[in-house]
């Protein structure tokens, strides 16, 4: 059983920055391709980013290409997500996840473990 912990959430004014961390309590974390997805209220949970086991590649969604980078820290334990230039429109629920799935893991049900969430709200 893998438990991932978020934190890094909170409030930031349009066009500011934000850095998520999970860290999961997996000793072979590294052998987990990690995913984040948000949940505004109202919607469906949406895939954000993901890196892969091994080689750490990475993919975004069209909507934060260029502005969200996703990273890994084996030694740690622990995916960031460091998100740039913030809109009103990436306000939601953010969750990581966890999967030994070997490719772009871009859907939930692809995913095994989940964090309990943390918070961003932009707003001015």
């Amino acid at each position: 059983q893998v438990q991932l912990v978020e934190s890094g959430g909170g409030v930031v004014l349009p066009g500011g920055s934000l850095r998520l961390s999970c860290a999961a309590s997996e000793r072979t974390f590294s052998s987990y391709a990690m995913g984040w997805f948000r949940q505004a209220p109202g919607k469906e949970r949406e895939f954000v980013s993901v890196i892969t086991r091994g080689s750490g590649r990475t993919y975004y969604t069209d909507s934060v290409k260029g502005r969200f980078t996703i990273s890994r820290d084996n030694a740690k334990n622990t995916v960031y997500l460091q998100m740039n230039s913030l809109q009103p429109e990436d306000t939601a629920a953010y969750y990581c996840a966890a999967t030994q799935y070997y490719g772009l893991a871009q859907r939930p049900t692809q995913y095994d473990y989940w964090g309990q969430g943390t918070q961003v709200t932009v707003s001015s």
